[in-house]
């Protein structure tokens, strides 16, 4: 797991530093711990891309909903995400 050594041993002996430079701090600061977390990628499946003719152009997400989903916008930013992230040298 690559990580910024140096910033994950100060965050990790004091984690309350992020709330002194975002100068703000939640009630329970101090009970807030820090920690590098892996996350393994699950498979995303988008319904639908319309591509743009052009590398600049926009693209539009489709998602064909059947049944509730909880997690609806959730889902679709993380989707959207991997997307624009595995894409990302496209057009540039």
């Amino acid at each position: 797991m690559k990580r910024d050594s140096l910033f994950y041993r100060i965050f990790q002996q004091a984690p309350t530093l992020l709330f002194d430079l975002l100068q703000s701090y939640p009630l329970n600061a101090s009970d807030y711990s820090f920690d590098s977390i892996e996350i393994k990628q699950t498979s995303f499946r988008i319904d639908g891309v319309f591509l743009p003719p052009e590398p600049l152009g926009i693209a539009y997400f489709a998602e064909v909903q059947f049944q509730p989903d909880q997690i609806l916008y959730e889902r679709i930013m993380s989707e959207a995400s991997m997307y624009f992230y595995r894409n990302r040298n496209i057009g540039g």
